[in-house]
């Protein structure tokens, strides 16, 4: 069904007034802003604030980047920059609202990701909106209901001690005379007194009273995923509407030479545009689109390069690492002396493949042009990035565009950048009507960047006790995060080491933390076995880190991982693994089982414990943390990407398997729930462990070790 972007789908209620409004309304003032959330007060309470304040961005800034609007009928709008792609910040970030304001979280309607309406809270990644957007929100908030204290405070001459506020009202204790946040809000002629920044001391509600956070709130419009009634990315429709498509190159790195438009510029309705290397067509159905595409592909002449196969991917890593510059290795220590003094020396190589986000709804976006501005509905991370480099691309002032990000169907890192945004928009320019791209699956898993290939080297040596004395490690290609070792080394040398990569490589959940972890937790297995000590015992007897033995002991003790190791067999085996990032821990232990006659592993149970510091929504992270240890298995165990001649050979679901229901096991999730340290995010660290605590499973099992990612070498038994 045909729909425009409507403010409901940003404040996730249908109680959200004037959709048609806001959902027709392009160039927004404002005083038009203002009268679309309904008469009342609007407190803003950072710089850096899109439209409404008309200035440059002060993102980063210690004052809080987020509005709070109160209405004249006492409903609340908070306003926030980030974006929600499945992982809960629509619910978190409403609930920390709801708690500092004290009020229900129903009572919170959140507008989230529209550059003209709202803050830049920056990228939504990296695990940042826990530990960085919901202090911003819960500060903001605080900030609100202390001046709205301070008013009725002011009104009755009383001292704001005398009074409580709970429920979006304000209590004289004494005399039990109340005054909602409503009808405070309906004095206008305060509203100039509210045009501040939050004090830096502003107070926020301590974790041992909080009422709304530390609850399993519900995301607020999930009537309206369930019911289809929310339009995605890829579900947006505008009026007088075209749909595109984009001719892409027949090879990475190939260079149109020559091309024939004629074709498709005589087929009625079609637009065609050619802007250097940019081709493209529009049409009232996607289906036209396509046949003109396919009409004016025949013609093109390309110029291609040569291109590395995957099959040759690590030695091509490995031969063009670079180091020097920033690439300078850290180090404690000394680990020549180290490795000299060691009794036994342990050195080997791991590897991990490309592979693809995979995305439920690949990239989408809708342009519309009007008076030379644009507006753009898409799915990206970050708003704002998208205004900017549209802006970059038409040359025009960032205020002439609005970018708009409806909750989207999930990216895991994967959708930093925004591709189809510019290609609508390109478009649309030239058509003079809007136009709607979607990108196929078979174009997110070419031209979407991978989770980078890496090429790991390890080397570390024991004592006579079995005690680690030096610890060496290289990184080439995928990345440092998480690479220092947590555990405790006299002498170590870590390195991460750029590569020439062939492929277009980004972000992916947990950056290269996956990898290291992956290299480093089944070298530590390793060494275990090396020192002839039991693999738990091993991390525990070099672990200072009380988080990480808080994890690890406890997934042990629920995973009753002494009895199980004992009755390991051939076809059988548990393993385990641990690690930090994100300023999270996280432990894991595995059962496998292994199908010798087919040389495959199957993954029975993964018990997890992890631990974020005080949980905000504990039904939320318990999702989260389900999420990560699917993925985590799909490439533990079976994604990859297969390339040659610059050609992507599996980019369909037929051809990459990421995790079908069949390949679930069972899950035990323990969340520590640590009260004494700041929050921090959870959608990405729980996913480390899986790779690692599989591997060491099937070590365990069958003494084959597999320095792969994903995991292969099985012999199949002989029949």
């Amino acid at each position: 069904m045909a729909t425009d972007l409507s403010v409901d789908q940003r404040c996730g209620s249908k109680s959200c007034e004037s959709s048609d409004e806001l959902g027709h309304e392009l160039d927004l003032n404002r005083r038009q802003f203002v009268q679309l959330l309904g008469a009342g007060l609007l407190i803003t309470v950072s710089g850096g604030v899109g439209l409404a304040q008309r200035r440059s961005s002060s993102r980063g800034a210690r004052t809080v980047a987020a509005r709070v609007h109160i209405g004249e009928d006492g409903r609340i709008t908070v306003m926030t920059g980030k974006v929600e792609e499945g992982q809960g910040a629509r619910a978190q970030l409403t609930q920390a609202a709801a708690e500092e304001l004290r009020v229900t979280a129903d009572e919170v309607h959140l507008i989230m990701a529209d550059t003209s309406l709202v803050p830049d809270d920056g990228i939504t990644a990296g695990s940042r909106t826990t530990p960085s957007t919901v202090p911003a929100v819960r500060r903001g908030a605080a900030a609100a209901r202390e001046l709205l204290t301070r008013l009725a405070a002011e009104q009755w001459q009383l001292k704001t001690s005398a009074l409580d506020v709970d429920d979006g009202t304000i209590t004289h204790k004494a005399t039990k005379r109340t005054m909602t946040y409503a009808q405070l809000a309906g004095k206008t002629d305060v509203a100039g007194a509210f045009e501040q920044s939050v004090p830096s001391d502003v107070t926020v509600t301590p974790v041992s009273e909080w009422e709304v956070l530390g609850s399993s709130v519900p995301r607020p419009n999930s009537r309206d995923i369930v019911t289809a009634e929310h339009r995605f990315p890829s579900d947006i429709r505008r009026p007088n509407m075209l749909y595109g498509k984009v001719l892409r190159p027949p090879s990475y790195g190939a260079t149109l030479t020559s091309i024939d438009l004629s074709a498709a510029e005589a087929m009625k309705d079609v637009v065609v545009v050619r802007e250097d290397q940019f081709v493209g067509c529009a049409a009232p159905t996607s289906f036209r689109a396509t046949q003109a595409l396919k009409a004016i592909a025949k013609t093109a002449s390309w110029q291609t390069v040569s291109h590395p196969s995957s099959k040759e991917i690590f030695s091509h890593l490995k031969k063009n690492a670079r180091t020097g510059g920033r690439s300078r290795p850290r180090t404690r220590g000394s680990v020549d002396k180290g490795f000299a003094d060691a009794s036994k020396v342990l050195s080997e190589t791991y590897r991990v493949a490309y592979i693809q986000h995979t995305p439920m709804e690949p990239r989408a976006a809708t342009a519309e042009w009007k008076d030379g501005k644009l507006t753009v509905w898409t799915g990206i991370d970050w708003p704002q990035r998208a205004q900017r480099d549209l802006a970059r691309t038409f040359q025009i002032p960032a205020e002439q565009i609005r970018a708009i990000v409806p909750d989207m169907g999930s990216g895991f890192g994967g959708k930093h950048s925004g591709e189809a945004a510019e290609e609508a928009a390109r478009l649309a320019k030239a058509a003079g009507r809007p136009v709607a791209v979607h990108w196929t699956r078979a174009e997110e898993f070419t031209w979407a960047y991978f989770r980078p290939a890496a090429v790991i080297e390890c080397k570390g040596g024991l004592d006579a006790n079995g005690s680690l004395t030096a610890w060496e490690f290289t990184n080439i290609n995928a990345g440092g995060a998480a690479i220092d070792t947590p555990y405790n080394i006299p002498n170590t040398k870590i390195l991460s080491a750029s590569s020439d990569s062939p492929l277009r490589q980004g972000p992916y959940r947990c950056l290269a933390a996956t990898a290291n972890n992956f290299a480093r937790e089944s070298f530590m297995d390793e060494l275990a076995a090396a020192a002839g000590t039991d693999p738990l015992a091993f991390r525990l007897a070099h672990l200072q880190n009380e988080r990480i033995r808080t994890v690890l002991q406890t997934v042990a003790e629920h995973f009753d991982w002494a009895a199980r190791r004992k009755k390991v067999t051939d076809e059988v085996g548990v393993g385990l693994a641990c690690g930090t990032e994100k300023n999270s821990c996280v432990a894991a232990c595995v059962e496998v089982a292994i199908d010798r006659k087919r040389g495959e592993i199957k993954v029975l149970e993964v018990c997890e414990a992890f631990e974020c510091g005080p949980i905000q929504n504990p039904a939320n992270l318990l999702s989260q943390v389900h999420g990560c240890i699917i993925m985590g298995l799909g490439g533990a165990l079976r994604e990859e990407m297969r390339f040659e001649d610059g050609k992507i050979l599996n980019a369909s679901f037929s051809g990459y398997l990421v995790p079908r229901f069949k390949d679930v096991p069972k899950i035990d999730v323990h969340l520590v729930n640590k009260t004494d340290i700041p929050s921090a995010g959870g959608g990405e660290t729980p996913i480390i462990a899986i790779a690692p605590a599989i591997g060491n499973a099937v070590f365990a099992a069958t003494g084959i070790r597999i320095r792969s990612m994903p995991m292969r070498g099985i012999p199949p038994r002989r029949v």
